[in-house]
């Protein structure tokens, strides 16, 4: 018996037919890929027994049985397999915990590292011990692991009180991003009470979940039971309603100034988004006029001001309507 696998080595076994021919075949001086088609075996096969090799399981031995290699059986545990680079890896975590140990800033700690502080902050606060709230790096990559297996129950089906509070408020035709807010508004020391709109979409619109009702989706402003994909451009809605003038379209004259009659616009927002006013300058002899903006500087608001200013050019004769770009 083998030692280490407990299983009994491989002694040689009976040639089968097509082993025998594609032998044959070599000694006839075919070469391993034609024997291998030829008896219709695998390429690596045929090279296999023509260097008097067989397969048994994950180990390859001689036709006299001597074991000549054997794919390796160590698999590491699940919270030392490296996953991919963007997550934390186990000597990350080590010098996380050692340089929290020192004292250091999370920004810091996060420049050695090369990371971003957010992810640094994010693991400090997530997979630190529950109740002393050490950080101790190995617990913390047995956190991890366990958290990254799926599949996983979703937060909201997990929660029967927050389920209710999410179709209450479908019911009564709020958009997730209200229901998101609101949650927090009215449960600010409940963090599992908290949920972002794209996971109540998600319960929405995501075949299998089963964590909302299914009719809760036609509740949505939109009415739409499926969701519809915005990645494709023939798929998008433009926010205009005409079609965008590009700058790069303009007549050449208009580039060199020596035209009269040309303007072009603009929109100065302020601090906050509070206030704005629009612009509009006359290319040629740089004449500036203002819009004031005291409603609002939504599109149909700007078209207004800036049709009402250009109105107060009545003492100039303008042969045809121009457009700002």
């Amino acid at each position: 018996m083998n030692e280490q696998s407990g299983r009994r080595p491989y002694r040689g076994r009976r040639p089968s037919a097509a082993r025998v021919r594609f032998l044959e075949l070599i000694e006839l001086g075919m070469t391993s890929l034609q024997a291998s088609r030829e008896v219709g075996c695998n390429e690596r096969t045929g090279r296999d027994w023509a260097k008097g090799v067989v397969k048994s399981t994950n180990r390859r031995y001689t036709f006299d049985g001597v074991l000549v290699w054997e794919a390796p059986s160590y698999r590491p545990p699940r919270e030392q397999r490296v996953i991919s680079p963007r997550f934390l890896s186990v000597d990350e975590r080590l010098e996380i915990a050692d340089m929290h140990r020192q004292g250091l800033g999370i920004r810091k700690i996060a420049a050695r590292l090369n990371r971003s502080a957010s992810t640094v902050s994010r693991e400090l606060r997530r997979n630190a011990h529950p109740s002393s709230g050490d950080y101790r790096p190995w617990a913390a990559q047995r956190r991890a692991a366990t958290r990254r297996s799926r599949p996983k129950v979703g937060k909201i089906a997990q929660n029967e009180q927050l389920r209710l509070q999410i179709a209450h408020g479908l019911e009564r035709r709020w958009s997730p991003e209200q229901i998101s807010r609101r949650l927090r508004l009215k449960f600010p020391d409940q963090p599992e009470m908290h949920v972002v709109h794209e996971t109540i979409y998600q319960a929405l619109y995501v075949q299998g979940r089963g964590e909302l009702r299914r009719e809760l989706a036609r509740c949505l402003r939109t009415g739409r039971a499926a969701r519809r994909p915005q990645r494709r451009p023939d798929q998008r809605r433009s926010r205009f309603q005409a079609p965008m003038l590009m700058i790069s379209d303009r007549p050449a004259e208009v580039e060199d100034r020596a035209v009269p009659g040309h303007w072009e616009g603009d929109l100065i927002i302020g601090a906050n988004n509070q206030s704005a006013i629009a612009t509009l300058v006359e290319r040629h002899t740089r004449y500036v006029l203002l819009a004031h903006l005291p409603n609002g500087h939504a599109a149909g608001q700007v078209k207004d001001a800036l049709i009402a200013t250009m109105m107060t050019l009545s003492l100039i004769h303008i042969s045809e309507p121009t457009r700002p770009y």
